[in-house]
């Protein structure tokens, strides 16, 4: 069950149970649920909803998970340098949980903001990336927070160093500060 989970990415229950039923191992959409469920009460992984900046609502279906400890997860499933930028969104995510902040995904219209950090009646936007090493991957991280408007703090985490000051207003951290001093 947990092989099957993909840090960050959006789950589905039954495309887990097609899957597991493609592998010739028969389990229903109910019991990937409760097994979820499981985890997430043991504390090895966490549930984190869905909010509509537009609609102000919790989305019902399509959450994600991120693991509680990594090492857990690199156990069982093995590190794979293919999933660097996921590892990096899974420790951004448990630090803003360290902080003490409520963390939802964010969709404003078909834009995805990686975190949205909530604390003491404050917001913080989250963009997690690798790299920003074309103009493409700078518009698209930079892009999906620029579209939100309004005066919360709106950030891009990479695991380089940013030169100069802002994008457009936007602070870029490298993992290593952001970590440090966030």
């Amino acid at each position: 069950m947990i092989k099957t989970f993909r840090i960050g990415c959006l789950f589905s229950a039954k495309n887990i149970s097609d899957y597991l039923k493609s592998q010739h191992s028969t389990v229903s959409v109910n019991q990937i649920q409760n097994y979820t469920e499981y985890l997430s009460n043991a504390f090895l992984i966490h549930r984190v909803e869905r909010y509509d900046l537009i609609g102000k609502r919790i989305f019902e279906i399509g959450e994600k998970y991120y693991f509680e400890n990594m090492g857990v997860r690199n156990i069982v499933i093995g590190y794979r340098i293919t999933d660097k930028g996921k590892i990096l969104e899974n420790l951004v995510y448990n630090h803003l949980l360290y902080k003490g902040y409520n963390v939802r995904i964010g969709y404003y219209g078909e834009k995805e903001i990686d975190f949205i950090g909530e604390k003491n009646n404050e917001r913080v936007y989250i963009q997690v990336a690798l790299k920003i090493d074309s103009k493409q991957t700078a518009e698209k991280e930079f892009g999906n927070l620029l579209k939100v408007q309004d005066n919360y703090p709106k950030i891009v985490i990479t695991e380089d160093t940013f030169e100069g000051n802002t994008y457009e207003g936007i602070k870029q951290y490298s993992i290593r500060d952001f970590l440090m001093n966030f």
